[in-house]
């Protein structure tokens, strides 16, 4: 890798991104297209390392000849496809931009780097690697194996159908084009700089402004959870030693509820930042939303038996460290939360559910 492309490089896991690749690839020159949606903010790279070898350019991955001429004017041999459209909730209220993202700025991002990759004098040295989802897979019983990288496709959200269409055209430029393509699958992901509308980020900043804190149903819903660092040195060594072609999947190993998540939340509130009564008093189970998937799980045998990782963070102090982080960026939470029509989405999105008794 020389010249990478990072598409989505302002967002939660992508802007995490750049920050590790800048700390471990001192001769990489890096190239974060991002069209700054609401989920995208330039304060999540205010205080990059080696700013001298970052470029941000602001653009659209639905715009094809602007992805084209970005790619051949900084001759990039490395695309990191992270942009996407990503929030459940979002998708089942207006799918429209999941779809126009997802699987149109999708295409676009891989035919400008074929059309890069079919004219390099070094095609040895190209490398497509794109960012997918558990949800891909469907829901699991309580009792069905964890989902590998062989387990048929099911989505059920409009989000999980979109991500799923690009994970199958990615494989198609591998199989009818011989782009050299990479796909790596995560499950949800936490840590800083996430937007405040995840669960994670939500319950935080709710309980830290004394507000309820909304679990969907009964709360059991199950999930793997990836702390966003162990995220980024398993896409890099993907991209170092990951076969052509291949899928990785890639968790963190455990399977808590949401309200076991939430829970956890208010103890590490409780000892960090004491409030008047316990903050586990502020949960209301709220209705659930349509189609919620009731478990994701990630076998993740193939990633450590061929590439040797595994995550370093357990849930206890990657969740720890996370609440710490929201702590200590108070003014940065103050500041995104202050954009974007945040409140107007929290309102939209939670106006209608009342408690469950």
């Amino acid at each position: 890798m020389k010249n990478v492309l990072i598409t989505g490089g302002a967002g939660f896991i992508g802007s995490n991104f750049v920050r590790y690749l800048l700390r471990n690839e001192p001769d990489l020159q890096i190239i974060n297209l991002d069209a700054l949606t609401y989920a995208g903010n330039l304060e999540n790279l205010s205080d990059l390392p080696n700013i001298e070898r970052y470029t941000f350019i602001q653009g659209d991955i639905c715009d094809f000849s602007f992805v084209k001429q970005t790619l051949e004017k900084y001759q990039i041999d490395t695309v990191i496809h992270f942009a996407a459209e990503s929030h459940v909730d979002r998708s089942i209220v207006g799918p429209a931009s999941f779809i126009q993202t997802n699987i149109v700025g999708t295409f676009n991002v891989l035919q400008a780097a074929y059309n890069t990759w079919s004219k390099s004098e070094n095609k040895n040295n190209f490398r497509f690697h794109h960012i997918s989802t558990d949800e891909v897979f469907g829901s699991l019983f309580s009792t069905d194996p964890a989902f590998t990288e062989i387990t048929p496709y099911d989505p059920r959200s409009p989000y999980s159908a979109s991500k799923a269409a690009s994970d199958h055209l990615v494989r198609a430029y591998y199989h009818t084009y011989g782009l050299p393509i990479t796909i790596t699958n995560c499950s949800n992901n936490y840590g800083p700089y996430q937007f405040p509308e995840k669960l994670i980020p939500l319950i935080i900043l709710n309980a830290l402004q004394g507000k309820h804190l909304p679990v969907y149903g009964d709360g059991k819903q199950v999930r793997d959870w990836l702390y966003v660092e162990d995220h980024c040195e398993a896409i890099h060594l993907v991209l170092k030693k990951g076969k052509l072609g291949e899928t990785y999947n890639i968790g963190g190993e455990n399977q808590p509820t949401n309200i076991e998540i939430v829970n956890m939340i208010c103890k590490f509130l409780d000892e960090l930042k004491p409030a008047s009564s316990p903050y586990a008093s502020l949960i209301e189970h709220v209705p659930d939303r349509p189609g919620h998937d009731r478990r994701y799980a990630m076998n993740i045998d193939k990633i450590k038996n061929e590439l040797g990782w595994s995550p370093k963070h357990t849930l206890a102090n990657g969740l720890r460290e996370t609440v710490e982080w929201y702590l200590s960026n108070i003014d940065w939470v103050n500041l995104i939360t202050s954009q974007n029509n945040y409140q107007n989405w929290l309102n939209k999105n939670y106006q209608n559910r009342e408690e469950i008794k």
